[in-house]
């Protein structure tokens, strides 16, 4: 007689747990690659010509992308309940992402609507499937471990994300070593960034099970999809501190998703790095951000889930002062490793208290709200950054500078939460 896991489902193996967190490992390639380390700046350089628009239609297509998401999610999350079809869509996404990510190889210099079509199809397919692959969550962990498995895969998608940039990174510095320039090396990057998000992909495809059965009430589900929204924010309001840190998230990641967006255009824009330069910055940003998402939830058990948050924006705040300010290599390296550390500590910390604050029986509710914060954060804070960077005649420095403003409004907002009550709130919804 075998023993259950502890952490998971009745009738859930281990192998399923690792094949869906295989999904964290495959897609994580996608934004560390094309929206944080290599495309980012190629698009503004080379596709853009570096003209005075530059980074704010890079901003703007990803904030068209994330529109199409916040609009379509409800609907497309209510079909695949409906039909007990996750892991079809799940594929459907995956196949769309991959298929996107190779077209951008085919966006040579000039080429800025092939560009920008490629990338608006890719990262909207990247973040279907990221809301759809959350899903299976509830479905393989017990309520008490969900956090402890969620982490598991965020820590190997740190993982992927990598292996993808690694192997990139030795294609570039091979490719110059035999003098190609961007626009032969950064196509082919998109080719590999793709070919490993399909092949790592497989597993999750291959060993994880879907459980739902499909709703005999398919039509009524995409009528209500968002109706079950308002009806999840209706909810939401009867608790008053969830609601505010929820606010909170949305201006504290409008900077974190700023950040991972232009952090290479920043780079070389305003530091003058050189591509391969950027790439092991941004490795080694990943390193950190790991360590970060790792050691943080040690720290925030002890300090308390506000004061935790509260310490990382505090550190955003230094961050993007020290950016502004950097006029050496040696200070951005330093900028750029403590906005490692904080995006691993500060998403963690934020994931973990919308936990803390929703009743056990609207946890996934809550956390649909949270997605959406999320994602409407990423709208704002790229576009912000963009406008501003276009307004001043393409300073970067002034932007980023900009960019402090949204941690700060988050530390104002986060200074009127308070932890018990918003825990007895919870616990009294249930």
């Amino acid at each position: 007689m075998t023993r259950e896991p502890v952490h998971l489902n009745p009738g859930v193996r281990p192998v399923e747990v690792w094949a869906w967190a295989c999904y964290d490992f495959a897609n994580s390639g996608y934004t560390t690659v094309v929206i944080t380390a290599i495309f980012n700046a190629y698009f503004v350089a080379a596709v853009a010509g570096k003209a005075p628009w530059a980074t704010f239609a890079w901003t703007a297509a990803l904030s068209v992308s994330y529109a199409l998401i916040v609009v379509t999610a409800p609907i497309v999350g209510a079909w695949a309940d409906a039909h007990a079809a996750k892991k079809r869509v799940l594929f459907v996404s995956t196949a769309g992402c991959v298929l996107g990510t190779a077209a951008l190889a085919f966006a040579g210099p000039g080429d800025l609507w092939t560009a920008v079509i490629a990338l608006v199809v890719s990262n909207f397919f990247y973040g279907t499937g990221e809301n759809i692959t959350a899903a299976f969550l509830p479905e393989l962990a017990r309520s008490e471990s969900l956090g402890k498995i969620s982490g598991w895969a965020w820590a190997f998608g740190y993982v992927g994300g990598l292996l993808s940039l690694g192997v990139c990174l030795a294609y570039v510095a091979w490719a110059q070593s035999h003098g190609e320039d961007a626009g032969r090396f950064v196509p082919v990057t998109m080719l590999i960034t793709a070919g490993l998000f399909a092949v790592a992909s497989v597993p999750t495809f291959l060993l994880m099970k879907e459980r739902a059965s499909p709703q005999k009430t398919a039509a009524g589900a995409y009528a209500g999809a968002f109706a079950r929204l308002y009806q999840s924010w209706e909810h939401a309001r009867r608790f008053k501190d969830l609601v505010r840190f929820l606010a909170c998230i949305l201006f504290y990641q409008a900077g974190v998703q700023t950040v991972i967006a232009i952090a290479a255009i920043y780079a070389q824009e305003a530091m003058g790095f050189g591509t391969q330069e950027t790439l092991v910055m941004v490795l080694l940003v990943n390193v950190t951000a790991a360590i970060g998402a790792f050691g943080f939830g040690y720290v925030q058990d002890r300090i308390g889930h506000v004061r935790s948050v509260a310490l990382t924006l505090v550190g955003w705040c230094v961050t993007t002062i020290v950016a502004w300010q950097a006029v050496s290599p040696g200070w951005f390296w330093v900028a750029a490793n403590l906005a490692g550390l904080c995006m691993g500590a500060s998403q963690s910390a934020g994931r973990a208290l919308v936990g803390y604050f929703s009743p056990d029986d609207r946890r996934a509710e809550f956390f649909g709200l949270w997605g959406l914060a999320v994602k409407l954060s990423s709208i704002l804070g790229p576009i912000t950054y963009g406008l501003m960077n276009w307004s001043t005649g393409g300073d970067h420095r002034l932007a980023m500078l900009c960019t402090g403003v949204f941690f700060v409004v988050g530390l104002v907002l986060l200074a009127g939460i308070d932890v018990r009550r918003g825990r007895q709130a919870a616990l009294a919804g249930e």
